[in-house]
């Protein structure tokens, strides 16, 4: 999802003086849930590599095939073909210790061409926004959130939300089906623009994806407010697209009102969600907010569709009670020791520590925008 942000002058000097990688912060005092922040990195704006340009990374995947990690650009084709980037980063103890990048490839169409620069009449635009490896064979899964155009009568085409598979050259392998909820439709059906699919996950050791749209469907209710919250869809399927299950989350209200005259929206939702490989009920979910004059809240929920209704036969959750998924705050990113909170979108298991504790890594999507920053951070968590 794209959000604009303000920052002061002073931050844009900051972006321009640092290093190729800044050094890892020290460890702060544990947050609440049993989290540490063990460092952070910031990867220079705009970097260039490969004849790419490297920013607007909105997903990231340990590979437990090479022991590098996976990252995937929402770059929709405007500055580079879509595409993704391998890199080490070194994460430890004592921090991260940088973001070595070791290669791009673009996401290749069925016919095997590159996705090509957008046009308003273009079906083939692409919104890449998640990436995961295969654990059973290290290929990719990646989803993109397709288009709702503004209007009926809006230039711009529907393009559906996808799961696709790509070898590690980005050539196409195929799709899994969605459930029929996730279709946008004109009928006022189906996930909002900008809402749509972002969030996906391997879990049982392979045997099952989940994914998450980052709003409330059309018909499921209302965005959320600063009064209310709403209920997303969490959905399980087996690897051939088989539903096994589809659940409500709750999502938090918006935790600030915009500047008074905002011509910006408050801007709410679910980017990633990350599987317990040992249980196939629990789960890590990012929720991230931004609100103009107010900036990013970014929280980390524990999760579970233990005791959740199945809600995939229900039309609207607006109309039908049901019991959504049970979650416990992990950690707000306000209080880890951060030195900005920014556009966090991408959330990964990394190695576990000595001490038992595993790591968990992240990344922000910068939106190629000199006032948002791509910081690459890890933390720990009992």
């Amino acid at each position: 999802m794209r959000s604009f942000l303000c920052r002061t002058a002073s931050a844009v000097v900051l972006a321009a003086l640092l290093p190729t990688v800044l050094t890892s912060t020290p460890a702060v005092a544990e947050a609440s849930g049993g989290v540490r922040l063990l460092g952070e990195t910031i990867v220079p704006h705009k970097l260039a590599y490969a004849g790419t340009t490297v920013g607007g990374l909105s997903g990231i995947d340990r590979d437990p095939c090479s022991g590098e990690y996976v990252l995937i650009s929402d770059d929709r084709s405007y500055l580079q073909p879509a595409r993704f980037y391998t890199a080490k980063i070194r994460v430890d103890v004592a921090g991260v210790h940088g973001v070595d990048f070791t290669g791009t490839h673009a996401f290749q169409q069925p016919d095997g061409s590159a996705y090509p620069i957008p046009t308003l009449n273009d079906g083939k635009a692409v919104d890449p926004e998640e990436i995961r490896v295969d654990p059973w064979t290290c290929e990719y899964r990646w989803a993109q959130e397709g288009n709702r155009p503004k209007s009926a009568t809006a230039p711009d085409p529907v393009i559906q939300p996808s799961i696709q598979t790509a070898s590690r050259t980005g050539v196409y392998r195929g799709q899994l089906p969605l459930p029929a909820n996730y279709a946008i439709t004109m009928a006022e059906q189906g996930p909002r623009r900008n809402q749509s699919l972002e969030a996906i996950t391997f879990g049982a050791f392979g045997g099952v994806i989940t994914s998450a749209v980052e709003g409330p469907l059309i018909q499921d209710g209302p965005v959320p407010t600063t009064e209310r919250g709403a209920l997303i869809r969490v959905t399980q399927q087996n690897r051939r697209g088989t539903v096994l299950g589809q659940y409500a989350y709750p999502l938090e209200p918006i935790f600030a009102e915009p500047t008074p005259g905002s011509p910006w929206e408050p801007d709410t939702g679910v980017p990633a969600i990350l599987a317990y490989p040992e249980d196939p009920s629990r789960y890590l979910i990012l929720e991230r907010t931004y609100v103009d004059g107010s900036g990013f809240k970014v929280r980390l929920f524990d999760t579970t569709t233990r005791g959740a209704a199945d809600v995939r036969g229900v039309q609207s959750l607006a109309t039908t009670q049901t019991q959504p998924m049970r979650k416990r705050l992990v950690a707000d990113f306000d209080d880890i020791g951060l030195s900005t909170v920014d556009n966090v979108e991408g959330m990964t298991w990394g190695p576990r520590l000595p001490t038992g504790e595993r790591t968990l890594v992240l990344v922000s999507d910068d939106n190629f925008h000199p006032l948002e920053v791509t910081q690459v951070f890890a933390l720990a968590l009992r």
